[in-house]
Formats: C-alpha cells, structure tokens, sequence
C-alpha cells in the first residue's frame, strides 16, 4: 500500500456533462451515443475520442460504461474528460466499485453533479499497478464478453433454423408434402390463445426475498433468488407492458414476479418450438399506439400462426435442444465470472488484496483468453 496516495476525485480525473442529441436529430452512422445507462443508438459524428468513460447524472455511481471507440456522450451523462494521466479502464473498474460503494452505505445522489464528485476522498494506486489491475480483471470481462457473443450466436441459430422450417417451409419432408388450404398437409391455421396459455406472476417484494436456489423471474431478466419456486422448469417468460417481446427461456423451477407473464400451460407443444415461435412475433405491430398495454386473451386470438405436427415440432427440438443447453452451460459461467469479479473488485481497488495474489486466483480459476466460433444449427 506505500505506494498508494490519499487524493480529491477532483485530482484523480476531470468530469463533464454530455450533449444535446434528440432520437430525432440522429443520423445512422458508427459511433455510438452513449446515455445514462446504454448505448440509446449511433449516429454519424462523435463528441469524443476514445477510450471513454461515462457515468449516469441521476441516481448512484452503479452505472458506469466503457466504450473503446470515439463516441458521443448523451446530455443524460457525464463522461471522464481528462483522465489525468491515469489508465482508462483503471478509471471504469474505479468508479464502478465506487458506485458499488456508494449505493451500499445508502448516499444515493439524486441528481449527480461534478461538485459531488470532486470532493470525495480516494486512495489510487501507481500508474503501474493500475495497469496490472486492469490485467486481472479484464481477463474477467474478456471471458463474460466472449460467452455472451457465443449465446448470442447460439441464439441466432436456433431462430434461424425455425425460420427455415416454420416460416420458409423447407422443412424435412416438405417435398413430398401437400399444401391444403395454404398450409402443410398436418398442419393448422390457428391463433396464439389456442396453443399456449398466459398467465400474471406472483406477488413476492424484495424484503421478502429468502436466499435460495430458485431464480425471481422479472419482466426482462432474472431479478435475484428465493427459497421456494412457483412453477416447475422448463418454462418462458415475458414482460407484462413494456418488455412484451422479450422471451426468458427458464430451465430450473423458478418463481415468476407479478411484473411478468409466464407459459401456465403449453397445451401439448414443446417448450423449444414455442419459445422460437413466440420471439417471431411483434406484439408492437397490434396497437396503433405502439407497445400494447397488456396481454389478454383478445389480443393472444388475433395473433395468427400456422401450427405444425407435434412430431416435427419434436423433431425441431431434438435439433435445437443441444444449443439451448450450450447457452444453459454459457449462462452459469457468465453467472459465475461475473460474481467472482464482482468480489475481486472491491479488493483490489483497496489494496486488501494484493495484484500478485489476485493474479495467482485467476491462473487457478483458469481463466484465460479463447476464440468465439459461430455455431451452427448441428452444433451441440
């Protein structure tokens, strides 16, 4: 720790606020426009140079993003200006622990500004071991990033193996299949309520919350873990308003939040073929008025689908199964990169673990970089 020194943030780096860009005054090009929490589009000119680093005005330090090309920072941010002289990335993983920091002694800022900033007392390390720092932890994020990419990619394939077979009809046996009626002889035009069923979450707060093994299945993401589960796996689940359209394949038994619709009954089908059928559909396109409110049974009845056999819907799923259960597999890793990292990080930042040490966990760890390959429909 001797060579670690006590300095305002103030000295440590120079913070300015983004700059006025409507959705509407974007023009499509390369550069990312960064806001408080997301990349909210990319237009044809930049603001900055990169490396950047760009934190939330509102709220806690938690978000905090990293963007290695020139961009242009969104007037709901501010953004490093000057690094003054200190690794960049060293500079994210800084300020992400200090929001962690932050957040968990209850000193939430309501609207942030650099005179909060400024005056916060900080201990920073040499330029040295900033870099060494960055090393450990981005082997870290070098992993999460490639696994992502990787079920991302598995993703795409599953879908794209439904559009052959279900949207395109070139299915096995489609050349020596009748079309009656304008479908597949076997098949069926029918709608969305008759082979699937909806169904609103459970109430459960965040202090209600006992650590468990069961996921909390949100309207978008998995929202933290309970002692007891409500509906058996696998299952999918969708957002109630907003998010409607965006799919959670869930394979353990899980507990589904009242912010959320889940599959109570798949009326026969395989969960594969609908989780693929579903993420097909823009629910967006049935209201004049953009996202739809809710989903009723109405509006599952005036969605039209051509539903195929039970056997090839089998028969899809046999091909795909190997491909979701690689995501299954990718999903736990990121799950547990993310946490192990998360728990490094506040260490290394002050100095209660030394980098050599941490160096030494990662090795053990065997974390290390691989190669992204592009699955395809065959993989397992």
């Amino acid at each position: 720790m001797s060579e670690w020194k006590k300095v305002k943030l103030g000295d440590f780096i120079s913070l300015q606020r983004g700059y006025d860009l409507t959705k509407e005054q974007i023009v499509h090009g390369p550069y990312p426009v960064v806001s408080s929490t997301s990349i909210m589009g990319y237009h044809d000119s930049y603001k900055v140079k990169a490396p950047g680093v760009i934190i939330g005005r509102s709220g806690t330090l938690g978000e905090v993003q990293y963007v290695k090309t020139n961009y242009w920072p969104h007037n709901t941010s501010l953004f490093v200006k000057d690094f003054k002289g200190n690794e960049p990335l060293f500079v994210y993983y800084f300020l992400k622990n200090l929001g962690t920091d932050i957040a968990g002694g209850g000193a939430a800022i309501p609207t942030l500004n650099r005179n909060h900033l400024y005056v916060l007392d900080i201990t920073t390390p040499s330029l040295t071991t900033q870099k060494r720092i960055t090393t450990v932890l981005s082997h870290y994020d070098f992993l999460i990033e490639n696994y992502q990419k990787q079920i991302k990619l598995l993703e795409e394939a599953a879908q794209r193996l439904y559009k052959e077979w279900f949207v395109d009809l070139r299915f096995p046996g489609h050349e020596n299949t009748k079309i009656v009626d304008g479908v597949p002889e076997g098949w069926e035009n029918t709608n969305v309520n008759n082979i699937l069923t909806f169904h609103r979450g459970y109430d459960l707060t965040h202090k209600e919350f006992v650590d468990g093994p069961y996921p909390v299945v949100g309207s978008t993401s998995i929202i933290g873990n309970h002692n007891k589960y409500k509906i058996e796996g696998p299952g999918v689940v969708t957002g109630r308003s907003g998010s409607l359209g965006v799919y959670q394949l869930i394979w353990d038994n899980f507990w589904p939040h009242n912010t959320s619709l889940y599959i109570s009954d798949f009326k026969g089908h395989n969960v594969f073929y609908i989780y693929c059928l579903l993420k097909t559909i823009d629910f967006t396109t049935l209201n004049s008025g953009g996202a739809i409110p809710s989903l009723n049974r109405n509006t599952l009845s005036s969605i039209t689908v051509m539903e195929p056999s039970i056997s090839l819907q089998d028969k899809f799923s046999e091909k795909v199964m190997p491909m979701f259960k690689r995501q299954r597999h990718l999903q736990s890793q990121v799950r547990l990169l993310t946490e192990a990292r998360d728990r490094l990080l506040p260490k290394l930042m002050s100095g209660e673990i030394s980098v050599d040490k941490a160096q030494s966990v990662t090795s053990g760890l065997g974390v290390r970089k691989e190669q992204t390959g592009s699955p395809k429909p065959s993989d397992s």
